[in-house]
Order: structure tokens, then sequence, then C-alpha cells
């Protein structure tokens, strides 16, 4: 007998990152589209909605129902951060598994989300960023750190993106914070004779958020020390190169349980 395979639920379906994530999940033999729900379309096949031969999978717009009705192992969602905390409650109330690339989670959320998933007995994963590359960024920041606490956080995205900061600027905030003493940085005299020109306040250092049209995502974080700097940056051009990412997410989610803050727990 073959392997059985991960039953998927796209949410945001006709989003850019949830077409994405359909032709992704249909061209994974391990992996099987049971669902595919947006609330701006409905009664389209999913296939013919990202441009492939029709799959069967017609787009729905009652999120709950349709995770009732399809009974699937995982649930990726790429919404808005207005509906993250409700979509992922309402997979892990049915014991679908949330993979969540929708920002918006505040710590408190994230706590609750985790005791939701214990007690469902699933795992489940919050990620601002599925890119690998996005996540060694992180992580070379972070260990930089260590060395280079002096640092502030640039961040590019188009001018429609809704939240700033970026969840992945933030959680590059965090994972430096974890690694470095609060310090203040620059003059203590320092003044901003226009609110908000040295960016926004993490810990004692700064992130700038860039938002213009052209721009996809990129992420630069500077670190400063006498004589000499250093700059991590990343640079993302295409929402295809999530997809390796989103697809290691949803095989992996199926061994955790509780709630997973951040793609880096995924990766060895």
């Amino acid at each position: 007998m073959g392997q059985t395979k991960i039953k998927v639920a796209v949410a945001g379906a006709s989003g850019r990152m949830g077409r994405e994530v359909v032709k992704m999940v249909l061209a994974d033999p391990e992996l099987e589209l049971v669902a595919a729900m947006d609330r701006s379309t409905k009664n389209t096949d999913a296939g013919r909605l990202v441009g492939l031969d029709p799959c069967g999978i017609m787009v729905t717009n009652d999120l709950e129902l349709t995770l009732v009705e399809t009974n699937p192992d995982v649930m990726v969602d790429f919404t808005t951060p207005q509906s993250a905390v409700v979509n992922t409650a309402l997979a892990i109330k049915h014991k679908v598994r949330p993979v969540m690339g929708t920002t918006g989670f505040t710590p408190e959320d994230i706590e609750a989300l985790d005791k939701q998933c214990k007690a469902a007995g699933i795992g489940g994963l919050i990620a601002p960023n599925f890119s690998i590359g996005a996540i060694l960024m992180m992580k070379f920041a972070a260990q930089a750190a260590k060395y280079m606490p002096h640092v502030e956080i640039i961040e590019y995205h188009g001018d429609q993106k809704l939240d700033a900061p970026s969840g992945t600027s933030v959680k590059t905030a965090e994972m430096i914070a974890q690694v470095r003493g609060e310090l203040r940085q620059g003059n203590p005299k320092e003044e901003e004779t226009i609110e908000g020109a040295r960016g926004g306040y993490y810990d004692g250092f700064r992130i700038h958020s860039v938002r213009l049209p052209g721009i996809f995502a990129q992420q630069e974080v500077v670190f400063g020390a006498f004589g000499q700097t250093l700059k991590i940056r990343h640079d993302s051009y295409d929402r295809a190169g999530y997809m390796p990412g989103v697809n290691v997410a949803v095989k992996k989610v199926m061994t955790y349980a509780g709630m997973v803050y951040g793609f880096e727990h995924f990766i060895d």
C-alpha cells in the first residue's frame, strides 16, 4: 500500500500567496488538495483559479463549514491579519493543523492558541516568513548580535502591505533580543524633530518600514561597531520562493503537538 497523502485545505486561495500554495499542493504527490476557501471567490475550480487543469475542488467561502465537510489534516492560511486568530481557532476546534503565513498574532494570542493545540492533541505553526533564505538571515542576525549589539532593521515591502513593521522584522527583532540585553542606542539626548523619523522602538533598537510600489519583500539588518559595519540582507523576488518552506511546514506540522512560532524551528 502507498503512503497516505496529507489532506490540505487552503484559506485565502484566490490571493497571490494562496494561489501559489494551491499550485504547490496540486504538484506534490504526497499532498492532496481537499478544500480551497476564499471570501471573494466561490464556485470556481481551484485548478482553473491558478491556471491549471480543473482538479475537481471548488472554491468555497464558508471556512468552518468547509473544514467540517472536507476534514483536512492541515489548513494553510494566507488571508489577512484581521482574520488570522479567528481562522486559527476554527481550524484547531475541528482538529485541523493550522499553518499560518498570515501575520497579526500577539504573544497572548500565540500562548492561547498553543494551549488550544495541546488540548486538541495537534500541532500548529505561525510563521512570519517561509523563505529558507529569510530564516537563515534571521539566524545569522541573532548570531551577529552577540558580538555587535548595536543594530537597526530596515524592511521593504510594497505599498499595499497592511501591517508595519512586517512580521519578519518583528520575528528578527525577537531573535536578536533573546541574545542581546536591552541596550538603548544612540545619543541619550536624541530628539525626533519629525515624529517617527527614527523608526519603531524595540528593546533599545529601531525597526524602519519602507512601503513603496515596485518592491516585493526585502530586509536588511545593519550592525555597527567602532570602525566597521555589518549588513545582513535578504531579498525575495517571487512568491514561488516561499513554497519549498510551506511544503516542509505542511509535512512537519503533522509530527508536532502545540503551536510553534517561527519556521526556523522546522529547519534542522
